[in-house]
């Protein structure tokens, strides 16, 4: 028992070292200061968005990645977008499993993941074109992303006009609907960033 005691006592020792030099050391009290400017960086630029809380929620998590870039920032959140992409992509997927399905939901459901992986690409794009703003056509390239991140907005509206006008199940329209409302508002978010890039 005393020898745990002594050794308990000599691990808060340890811990209570090392939060003083992090709490002393000029380079950690650095690194720990400059976080919260990127931060705010981020926060900034997202009130610009469509939807800013979702915004700061997606893309603080790489506020130290993104320092004050905006470039960088625009490509996380079209890479924010893609996952959001894919994992829309396997909600949908699972759909076609759901027991009852009709021939014209099954028939919209395909179409529907058509549609997702047509705004996957669209996405990838855009991520590629924003890779290429230090070269001459830079103009060029910035309206390109714009066109394939608008392209997004449509394609997930394309997805739920599928399931409009006809008799479904709520259940699998809602869930379709919840989806690509992901998508168009993380695309959405993306799509502010880079429109505001040089403002």
């Amino acid at each position: 028992m005393e020898a745990y005691s002594t050794w308990k006592s000599l691990m808060f020792r340890l811990l209570a070292t090392v939060l003083y030099i992090s709490l002393t050391h000029p380079a950690v009290t650095a690194a720990k200061d400059s976080k919260p400017a990127y931060t705010n960086f981020v926060k900034t630029k997202c009130k610009i968005t469509t939807y800013p809380s979702l915004c700061q929620k997606t893309l603080i998590p790489y506020a130290s990645s993104v320092k004050s870039n905006s470039t960088i920032l625009c490509i996380k959140a079209l890479n924010v977008a893609i996952k959001g992409a894919r994992d829309a992509s396997v909600i949908v997927s699972r759909q076609k499993e759901q027991k009852g399905i009709t021939r014209y939901e099954a028939a919209a459901i395909k179409d529907c993941m058509e549609d997702v992986k047509d705004a996957v690409y669209e996405l990838k794009l855009a991520v590629e074109a924003m890779g290429h703003l230090g070269g001459e056509d830079k103009e060029f390239q910035l309206a390109n992303a714009k066109t394939y991140a608008s392209a997004v907005i449509t394609d997930a509206d394309s997805c739920t006009d599928g399931f409009s006008g006809r008799k479904v199940n709520p259940d699998v329209k809602d869930i379709i609907n919840r989806s690509m409302a992901a998508i168009i508002k993380l695309s959405s978010n993306a799509l502010s960033l880079i429109n505001h890039l040089y403002v």
